[in-house]
């Protein structure tokens, strides 16, 4: 059964998790350092690793990859001339293996990147970072203790065109920002309805499986199903929304836990196996101090039945001012509205920020210059953490009240319980420890 670590969730701590200091520095400059081609291993060789496999050829030596799917595998192996396994194990004892990038199910992406920190390899994980709060925090605490980067795969944080927004938000173009509200808008497929079946020959199920608790193989629960399936995703609040929530929350300012989460929604189109919903609407509060003018809210919304959408963009993040309103969108719109409400000709912000080439090449400058990726992993656990708070919100039907300070849900002790996770009943050696860090 799972269980909390006392140390993480003690009433009336000063703080729920106490990290070792941390030895990277805050340079963000990204003048493209010498850099040399560092040894990866590519985890998982699915859609997103394709991305990941041709980004790190040009930066990097592909020297493992590693998939439960001997066919993609196989792939893989063909495509980068690297060894290949279906067992993480064997890349994380290969001392000559500098960084692994994870691109697994989400049930897989906490604890192979907390065995990688510990086994001392920089880490680059896909989005969310983790498939539960607690494994997030965790995940934070391995990095900061082995003193490795670790960066998060919302490239959004080293893409220009949302970096400008950004930035001109913080240069006051519209003002203080009080409020932003993001949208994931799109039709996805339906699943259908399946029963257990036997695993194809080339799939080693058990390896897919891993620390999850154990469910039989099932065609609709496999590939990429396996996002709307509690047991191994976080839905598509956690898939797509995962950027959205991201640019929304580094706009607004706000860091750590909101003090409120609160989340409606369930399956209004989709009359298939899949668990989490098609259709949901969530909103997250920071006091700040109490003072008015000082509190914050995020609004997110996530319609995956539908083909309309504000401003002809799928998705994207509406930002509220004092002195205005700005809209962007990965899609390559950037509007911003004065206080009267006019269109502002040509926008741009009055400073321009450094980056690297991409998300990729950003990770590794990180490690060259042992500084902070533009996503790093603190970074990724906030953003995430909004997303489990809603996923819990839709689940049991709740408005959470949350204690930032003791990382607590303080109104519902069965919402608290899903702060975490159950794992395999029979154990497994990808497990994360939840024992306090030197003991």
């Amino acid at each position: 059964m799972f269980r909390i670590p006392r140390r993480f969730f003690i009433a009336g701590a000063s703080t729920a998790l106490v990290l070792a200091p941390n030895p990277l520095q805050a340079n963000r400059l990204r003048a493209n350092p010498p850099r040399a081609r560092i040894k990866v291993a590519l985890i998982g060789c699915g859609g997103r690793a394709n991305t990941h496999r041709d980004e790190f050829q040009k930066i990097a030596e592909i020297a493992w990859v590693c998939d439960p799917d001997k066919k993609r595998l196989a792939d893989f192996e063909k495509a980068t001339g690297a060894k290949a396994t279906t067992d993480l194990r064997r890349v994380l004892e290969d001392k000559e293996v500098q960084a692994v990038v994870i691109s697994t199910p989400d049930h897989w992406h906490a604890p192979a990147s907390i065995l990688a920190c510990n086994a001392g390899k920089h880490v680059y994980v896909e989005k969310p970072c983790s498939h539960n709060y607690l494994e997030g925090a965790m995940l934070v605490e391995a990095a900061r203790k082995n003193q490795v980067v670790v960066q998060h795969g919302t490239q959004s944080r080293s893409n220009r065109q949302i970096v400008n927004a950004i930035q001109m938000i913080k240069e006051g173009a519209i003002g203080e920002v009080l409020m932003a509200k993001a949208w994931n808008i799109q039709r996805r497929s339906n699943i259908g309805k399946s029963s257990p079946s036997a695993a194809p020959d080339h799939i080693d199920y058990d390896a897919w499986i891993g620390p999850a608790e154990f469910m039989p193989y099932q065609s609709n629960r496999f590939h990429y199903a396996w996002h709307w399936w509690h047991n191994f995703g976080t839905g598509d609040i956690g898939n797509d929304g995962a950027h959205e929530i991201d640019i929304a929350r580094w706009g607004l300012g706000v860091e750590g836990l909101p003090s409120t989460a609160s989340a409606i929604g369930g399956k209004y189109y989709f009359d298939d196996d899949q668990q989490f919903p098609d259709h949901a609407t969530c909103t997250f509060e920071w006091p700040g101090d109490g003072q008015v003018g000082h509190r914050r809210q995020l609004i997110f919304e996530m319609r995956i039945w539908s083909t309309n959408y504000p401003y002809n963009c799928d998705n994207g993040v509406e930002f509220y001012g004092t002195k205005g309103m700005l809209m962007v969108s990965k899609r390559g719109k950037l509007m911003v509205w004065s206080e009267n409400n006019k269109l502002v000709d040509s926008p741009a912000p009055k400073e321009i920020v450094a980056l690297a080439s991409s998300h990729q090449a950003d990770f590794l400058d990180a490690i060259a210059r042992g500084t902070k990726p533009s996503a790093d992993i603190q970074i990724g656990h906030d953003s995430t953490a909004l997303i489990h708070l809603a996923n819990i919100s839709v689940r049991t039907g709740n408005q959470l009240k949350v204690d930032s300070r003791t990382q607590t849900i303080t109104n519902d002790p069965q919402s608290h319980q899903m702060l975490g996770r159950s794992y395999r009943s029979e154990g497994h050696w990808s497990v994360p420890n939840e024992k306090p860090v030197g003991q």
